[in-house]
């Protein structure tokens, strides 16, 4: 069977990955619009409407009119790359590894994740996750009020920082015409609209305090969350490393969890780096985990802002829409 894809906003960065991950795939036929009738919204309206799945990559305002351009009836389920409905009513949350397969699969109405929320909630989430989780259907509401790894009522912060070719055209522009920008600190003003989905999905009483920056590399992302387990009266940080790593155990194709034991001295993020739809996360100690005394964690996860981050994460949930393996089409060699 093939399916009858439109890329809404395919020119951008995130639409522009996403055709090149499809445009080998015979399962699927793109619905192409030329530049003339891309801001046309009669010629929009009838290629979202001849579609079987539209994928949206365009900023929050205009993917909310392009949902009221589908007519309901005829059946074109959607993935939203924006940010615009990751906490909405009625949509699904786009993350497969903490909602579950089966709920994406299903879905008419798919949220992609935010690139720094999936480094941010592929570490916390299963963490501050209902224990009895793991043994059964995995949701993101607490069944009663049970124990977690990490406690929910903690302030928590993380720390963070991106290629720059996750802040669009003006911020792409800016890194490769001003060759003396190095790293942009942002968001000091607080209030960053990824908090929300943030705080839902790691079920937490309150927003982390984020600090997110940008590096002159292209692509790439490394997410930071320092946890003293000393102040907090955690467990011993193996019981985070174990938790990781049974939460997912089923999904090692793109998401490594990497031994405690074999803690990398750096991560670095490289200017030249290719595409890649995975995620690693470590579990970082001090050294008194050889001695059961550990104080202090970091939590890190390494990805790729325009993979796993956005058009990998879009083309996961279409497979999986589509009724397709979930890593088909996906660049998935080691970073």
């Amino acid at each position: 069977m093939t399916h009858r894809i439109f890329i809404d906003g395919a020119a951008g960065t995130t639409g522009l990955e996403i055709a090149d991950r499809l445009k080998d795939r015979t399962e699927f036929e793109l619905i192409a619009l030329d530049d003339a009738q891309r801001k046309d919204t009669a010629a929009r309206r009838e290629a979202l409407n001849e579609a079987d799945v539209a994928i949206l990559c365009l900023p929050d305002d205009a993917a909310r009119e392009a949902v009221e351009l589908v007519d309901p009836a005829n059946g074109t389920r959607i993935i939203d790359a924006s940010s615009a409905h990751r906490t909405a009513e009625g949509w699904c949350y786009g993350f497969p590894e903490l909602v579950g397969r089966d709920r994406v699969a299903n879905a008419r109405r798919v949220s992609n994740p935010g690139c720094y929320p999936t480094g941010f909630l592929a570490l916390m989430a299963p963490l501050t996750a209902p224990i009895q989780a793991i043994k059964s259907p995995r949701t993101p509401e607490p069944l009663g009020d049970p124990t977690t790894i990490l406690p929910v009522d903690w302030a928590y912060s993380v720390n963070a920082v991106s290629g720059y070719s996750g802040g669009g055209r003006a911020l792409i522009d800016r890194f490769e015409t001003d060759g003396s920008i190095a790293f942009r600190s942002y968001g000091l003003q607080l209030g960053h609209k990824h908090l929300d989905e943030m705080r839902k999905y790691a079920r937490l009483k309150w927003s982390p305090v984020f600090s997110p920056s940008v590096v002159s590399a292209f692509r790439g992302m490394i997410v930071d969350i320092p946890i003293s387990l000393e102040a907090m009266g955690a467990q011993h940080p193996m019981a985070l490393q174990s938790e990781l790593e049974m939460w997912y155990e089923d999904d090692d194709e793109i998401v490594r969890v990497h031994p405690m034991l074999e803690t990398p001295v750096e991560l670095v993020l490289e200017k030249d780096s290719q595409p890649w739809d995975g995620i690693d996360l470590y579990v970082c100690a001090d050294d008194g985990v050889t001695r059961n005394s550990s104080k202090q964690v970091r939590l890190v996860a390494k990805l790729d802002n325009l993979g796993k981050g956005a058009s990998g994460a879009a083309v996961q949930n279409l497979n999986l829409m589509c009724g397709l393996p979930a890593t088909a089409g996906l660049r998935l060699t080691p970073a």
